[in-house]
C-alpha cells in the first residue's frame, strides 16, 4: 500500500531522529517534525544547522534565539507567514564546540546529513528554495553541483537542478552586524517575494 506524503515525511522524520552517523552529534537529536513547516510550502529555507538556544532547544528552526528573532523580522516584512513556508538545515543535528557553544558545522557533518536533505527535496518537491547562509548554499552542491556564492548571487533568482534558488544571507546577529543592520536582507526578502508573487505562487489565506 502506498504511503501519503504526511506518512513517508514522518518516516524520514524518525530515520533523521534515529541517525547517529556523525561522532561528535551522536548525542544530539536531529530537528525534523511538524514544527518545521509546511509540506506545500511557498518556499522552502535551509539553514545551517540548528543553534544550541533556538531549535535545539525549541525542536522548532529558527525559532527561540537571536537568529530567530531575525528570521521573523524578516518573514514579517514580506507578509509571509510560517505556516506557509518549510525551513531545514544543511546539517539537521546541532554542531557544538567544546565549551558547548554553537560551531561552524564541519564537511563531514554535512556530507553525512546531505542524504537527509535531499530525501527532504525529493519529498517536498519545492518550487521555491531559499539558503540562508555560506553552508546552505555550499551544501546543496552535494546533491547538484553549483558555482554561486553570496558575495555574488546573494538577493538574486537563480536555477539550480530544475528549482528556482535564492541564496539569502543567515540572519545571525554577527552576519546582520557585519551588514550594517538588516536593510540589506530586508531588500534581499523583498526580491525573494516579488518572484514568488510574479510566479503566482504567493495566495493569500483569509
Amino acid at each position: 500500500m502506498s504511503l501519503n506524503i504526511q506518512e513517508r515525511f514522518d518516516l524520514l522524520c524518525s530515520d533523521a531522529r534515529s541517525c547517529r552517523i556523525c561522532p561528535n552529534l551522536a548525542d544530539k537529536t536531529a530537528v525534523l517534525s511538524e514544527l518545521n513547516g509546511s509540506l506545500t510550502p511557498k518556499v522552502f529555507f535551509i539553514g545551517e544547522a540548528p543553534g544550541r538556544a533556538g531549535a535545539d532547544r525549541t525542536r522548532r528552526p529558527f525559532y527561540g534565539d537571536k537568529s530567530g528573532d531575525n528570521f521573523q523580522k524578516l518573514l514579517d516584512s514580506i507578509q509571509l507567514e510560517r505556516r506557509d513556508i518549510f525551513i531545514t538545515s544543511a546539517v539537521m543535528c546541532s554542531p557544538r564546540s567544546a565549551t558547548d557553544a554553537n560551531r561552524r558545522p564541519m564537511r563531514s557533518e554535512i556530507r553525512n546529513c546531505s542524504s537527509y536533505l535531499e530525501r527532504v527535496f525529493a519529498l517536498i518537491d519545492p518550487p521555491v528554495i531559499a539558503t540562508l547562509g555560506s553552508v546552505a548554499l555550499e551544501a546543496l552542491k552535494l546533491i547538484q553541483y553549483h558555482e554561486f556564492t553570496l558575495r555574488d548571487h546573494a538577493g538574486t533568482v537563480e536555477t539550480w537542478n530544475g528549482r528556482t534558488l535564492v541564496p539569502l544571507y543567515h540572519p545571525s546577529p554577527q552576519v546582520i552586524a557585519s551588514q550594517r543592520g538588516l536593510s540589506l536582507q530586508l531588500t534581499h526578502f523583498q526580491c525573494l517575494e516579488k518572484f514568488v508573487r510574479d510566479s503566482g505562487q504567493w495566495i493569500t489565506r483569509n
